[in-house]
């Protein structure tokens, strides 16, 4: 399970840098937004720090998650992020729902693997 764990762990934190890394280095070129999508697309593009200040989450998780440091902290951290990647795929744009759920379930273990580091936060004291 520990192999598995790595992987998972590894796997997102790639991911998350080569997103982080792609936007801030622009290596990849802007998606063709329609519909729905492009309403959302130019209310975050608007918003001139949003997107900023979440790639640069998405860098430090990613290092974090590639180092094996902070891991507890950082699937917390992470999670709110995750949470719109996976409704913005599944509502919007549904070709890359995969890629989402990936993150989530992947995610979701990591903080189950680790779940002992998250108990006295939720111990009534």
């Amino acid at each position: 399970m520990k192999i598995v764990t790595i992987i998972i762990r590894t796997l997102i934190g790639l991911l998350l840098l080569f997103v982080s890394i792609g936007y801030f280095l622009k290596l990849t070129p802007e998606p063709v937004t329609t519909g729905d999508f492009k309403a959302f697309d130019v209310g975050i593009v608007s918003a001139v720090y949003l997107m900023p200040i979440a790639r640069f989450i998405e860098l430090l998780c990613g290092l974090s998650f590639i180092l094996d440091r902070y891991v507890t902290l950082t699937s917390i951290l992470i999670l709110p992020i995750i949470l719109n990647i996976l409704f913005l795929d599944y509502y919007l744009t549904p070709k890359a729902l995969p890629i989402a759920l990936f993150l989530f379930f992947g995610n979701f273990f990591l903080i189950y693997k680790h779940w002992n580091n998250y108990k006295s936060l939720f111990s009534l004291k």
